[in-house]
């Protein structure tokens, strides 16, 4: 097998994505992957990360890779949920403690910082449109979330969401008034549930 070759099984493998901790990892030099990426016409997206022509730019997938610790939010995980019917206007995220936001925030992305202990609360994996995985609050942790910061949240999202999760065949109140719990909005959440269950 060539060293092409061995690129093509890689990006295969990835879904359309070339990552060069990957190539390198296999053996392949820099100067092999270079020649592959022109050779190919594979766009580079980010720091060590190629597509192929054919693939879409799945811009979550991408953020989550270069920055593994955020976690998607607000109006994005409503949206990766099916609990709105309209895409997020803006990435939403949270990070942990001391996380050093400069470069996302100059990216447009909204930032949450979170204690550790609700940073890693809920947190689980979906698939985004593009097939690709990435980390977000569950479903759960999300409607606390949207709760709690009613405020900074569309109306029409709002309800929306709430209206969805309520819905559900498989929401776990159980799980959701735990998280409710820990995040003190225990009382506010009782009301959505005694109105609408």
């Amino acid at each position: 097998m060539t060293k092409f070759e061995e690129i093509d099984e890689l990006l295969e493998q990835n879904n359309g994505y070339l990552f060069s901790k990957d190539v390198e990892k296999a053996g392949i030099s820099r100067t092999y992957l270079a020649s592959y990426v022109k050779e190919r016409g594979l766009e580079k997206v980010s720091k060590g990360i190629y597509i192929s022509p054919d693939t879409w730019e799945d811009e979550l997938y991408i953020l989550q890779l270069r920055y593994p610790k955020v976690i998607f939010f607000g109006e994005t995980a409503l949206y990766l949920h099916g609990l709105i019917d309209r895409e997020y206007s803006q990435i939403t995220v949270t990070v942990p403690p001391r996380f050093n936001r400069t470069r996302l925030l100059s990216e447009g992305v909204v930032i949450r910082q979170e204690q550790e202990a609700n940073y890693n609360l809920g947190i689980t994996e979906l698939q985004t449109n593009f097939g690709n995985t990435v980390r977000v609050y569950d479903v759960e942790k999300t409607i606390c979330d949207l709760v709690k910061l009613r405020g900074k949240i569309e109306v029409q999202h709002y309800q929306t969401a709430i209206k969805s999760y309520m819905r559900r065949k498989d929401k776990d109140l159980m799980r959701l008034l735990k998280y409710a719990e820990a995040l003190r909005i225990r009382d506010e959440i009782m009301k959505y549930i005694e109105v609408m269950v």
